[in-house]
């Protein structure tokens, strides 16, 4: 078999495999008392005209405003960066957003300064109707130390306290939308899959930066943490 062949195996295997987790979660899914919205980093950093632009990223401002009734219990993300953030191009001599080295807790994507502390930039979008939000969890205000994750930091160590927060108040499955699908939005995921929550990704929800296959990349990583990805017009309301 030569290279060009395995290639395209390889993508409709993986097609395949998105095709079969859909196809699980295409039943309708009934919102419970125990289930959670967790909105993850509807920034204006992430908008079109922020630092660190999602393309389409207003488009989900509206389907996230139309599941938040649906929920008792809603949760939204920040990201909430100090000057001179580790996850800076600008922290590290010659280096360009979207670069990438190697830190002590793993590989880091740079990027462009971003929803620093206080700016504008990283205020959550006021189109989004956050009111019934019960909580504001800010990420990444460690200097030296990244985090997507809603459940804990880019160490795979340090917890943000939400997973206790969830356990405490009896949630049992979580349903993740917002910025961005191959980051933020996955690696929240896949920890609250790990955590033992029933995990859902809302896919018409979020939008991607998809940085060199990112998103697809990201799509096999929910698969295997038995993350389902579903449409929010498959939600329902009890």
């Amino acid at each position: 078999m030569n290279k060009r062949t395995f290639l395209k195996n390889l993508v409709f295997l993986g097609s395949a495999s998105f095709a079969v987790q859909h196809l699980f979660a295409s039943d309708n899914i009934r919102i419970k008392k125990n289930s959670a919205l967790i909105v993850v980093d509807v920034q204006n950093c992430f908008l079109e005209g922020g630092t660190l632009p999602v393309k389409g990223g207003r488009e989900i401002i509206p389907i996230i405003n139309q599941l938040i009734p649906m929920f008792q219990n809603v949760i939204v993300t920040q990201d909430w960066h100090p000057s001179g953030h580790i996850s800076f191009a600008s922290s590290h001599k010659n280096k360009d957003p979207f670069d990438s080295l190697s830190l002590p807790y793993g590989k880091q994507v740079l990027w462009p300064d971003h929803c620093t502390q206080g700016s504008t930039d990283a205020e959550i979008d006021k189109r989004l109707e956050i009111s019934r939000a019960q909580l504001i969890i800010r990420k990444g205000f460690h200097k030296n130390i990244d985090s997507y994750s809603a459940f804990r930091e880019a160490d795979k160590v340090t917890s943000t306290g939400l997973d206790g927060y969830l356990k405490a108040r009896a949630i049992q499955s979580v349903f993740i939308v917002g910025l961005a699908t191959d980051f933020c939005v996955a690696s929240t995921a896949i920890d609250a899959a790990k955590e033992g929550f029933s995990t859902f990704v809302i896919e018409d929800a979020c939008r991607a930066i998809d940085i060199d296959g990112s998103l697809l990349a990201a799509k096999r990583d929910m698969l295997k943490a038995d993350v389902k990805i579903v449409n929010s017009n498959q939600l329902m309301s009890n």
